[in-house]
């Protein structure tokens, strides 16, 4: 930046600093007759934030933002880091409480903190501004074959070429049609869906004699193999785990195959248990002889411009928590995959709003993962949807009695929805790439 913009952004800097530092002040001289000491140099400081978010975003760095507010996590980022300074220096400063430089002291600091923040908040948003719309994501879907429903949704999106791809649950009620129906849709691209907890096991049950119940259906949940996983490698509980699922998966890769006539194998599962690491064991090691090039990973990047409402409603349907899991499972994960030569996906979106895929949190997923850089061996950003038609009621008493955790999942109104909201947002798409 030549000498004459930068003296215009510090200048700008210092008019929104000065402002901030003004609002931060009054409020501190003013509220320190009538509360805590303490805790009116906090409220001056919320106030004072508000304002240097905004004021920053809208003014000082505009060209990097173009004039858009910046992503809500700076501020929360801010909140953090300057809280406790708010908070615990004037504790540390209170036996000179009544000097002017104290109150300077208290101002400036944060100020200070704060500028470091808002520049590395405006070179962000530059980055995503200018890598914006250079990628497409691969618009993805779940649970193709479990029953006529979801795939009656999934094949009219493909048919459309409104989808790029679909995972396949080979154990499925409907996974026969599905086949016979995806021969209208020769761009879709399949993958392998690993289902371990739930459905019927493909391998015979006296193979997989620990992984079923007494009827006969998977029952290996994800909490389950979480904590198989922290057994020790030598465990006989683990070893004969291992040998059972690496049958199961041997078995489901080999009915895939029959299916679809693919060697080539892509691979992720059924409420993500592929990412479990006693299941990635099993996967890695059967790689090289089973071909299976990739395996889904799900790097979730927080996306912006969302109202505090679906964060709230993250959190309490437990998308957060599950966020969390699988980001900490992906950064296990992905070191191995690279070392297996074994391909994934460079970013992911569809866990934080699992289930509500529809309207803005769709929608700003799809424009976070546009902004995604990558670079071979790495594939596209994957957006994942579960879209269903509604249910008949025979499916969802009979066709659904080996799959009673997806029962309820896929007998919501949001399977509709998002089967909806996909077809719009592929419509917006197409509309706004039109010259």
């Amino acid at each position: 930046m030549s000498l004459q913009p930068l003296a215009a952004r510090v200048g700008r800097y210092g008019l929104v600093g000065l402002a901030a530092a003004a609002i931060h002040a009054t409020l501190l001289v003013l509220m320190a007759k009538l509360i805590p000491f303490w805790l009116s140099n906090l409220s001056g400081f919320l106030a004072a934030s508000l304002v240097s978010y905004l004021g920053h975003a809208l003014y000082t760095f505009r060209t990097e933002t173009t004039g858009q507010r910046f992503a809500r996590r700076w501020l929360l980022l801010q909140f953090s880091v300057n809280v406790s300074v708010s908070a615990l220096l004037p504790l540390a400063l209170s036996p000179w409480a009544s000097l002017p430089i104290t109150t300077v002291m208290l101002v400036f600091t944060p100020t200070l903190l704060n500028a470091l923040i808002w520049s590395r908040a405006a070179r962000f948003s530059m980055r995503r501004h200018q890598r914006s719309n250079k990628t497409k994501p691969q618009l993805h879907a779940d649970d193709l074959g479990l029953t006529n429903a979801t795939n009656t949704a999934i094949l009219a999106l493909a048919a459309a070429r409104q989808l790029d791809s679909a995972s396949l649950l080979v154990n499925g009620n409907a996974v026969e049609a599905a086949i016979e129906q995806c021969k209208n849709c020769p761009s879709l691209q399949l993958c392998l869906h690993l289902c371990l907890s739930e459905g019927r096991a493909v391998a015979a049950p006296q193979q997989v004699s620990e992984l079923i119940d007494d009827a006969g259906r998977l029952k290996c949940s994800f909490g389950t193999l979480m904590l198989a996983s922290c057994l020790p490698k030598n465990s006989p509980r683990r070893r004969r785990l291992e040998r059972q699922l690496r049958c199961e998966l041997n078995s489901q890769i080999q009915r895939f195959r029959e299916l679809t006539g693919l060697t080539i194998i892509a691979i992720d599962g059924h409420q993500h248990v592929h990412l479990v690491p006693i299941v990635l064991d099993v996967i890695l090691e059967l790689a090289p002889e089973q071909g299976i090039s990739w395996l889904r990973t799900t790097a979730e990047p927080l996306p912006t411009g969302l109202s505090s409402r679906y964060w709230l409603t993250a959190l309490t349907n437990g998308g957060w928590l599950k966020w969390l899991v699988l980001q900490n499972l992906t950064r296990m994960a992905l070191p191995r995959l690279g070392k297996a030569l074994v391909a994934t996906n460079a970013r992911f979106a569809g866990v934080l709003f699992t289930g509500q895929m529809v309207d803005a949190p769709l929608k700003a997923a799809w424009q976070e993962l546009k902004s995604v850089s990558f670079s071979p061996p790495q594939t596209q950003p994957l957006l994942l949807s579960h879209p269903a038609a509604p249910l008949k009621p025979e499916e969802i008493n009979k066709g659904l009695t080996d799959f009673p955790l997806s029962r309820t999942f896929f007998s919501s109104s949001w399977r509709q929805l998002e089967w909806q909201a996909v077809k719009k947002l592929q419509a917006s798409a197409s509309t706004q790439s039109e010259p």
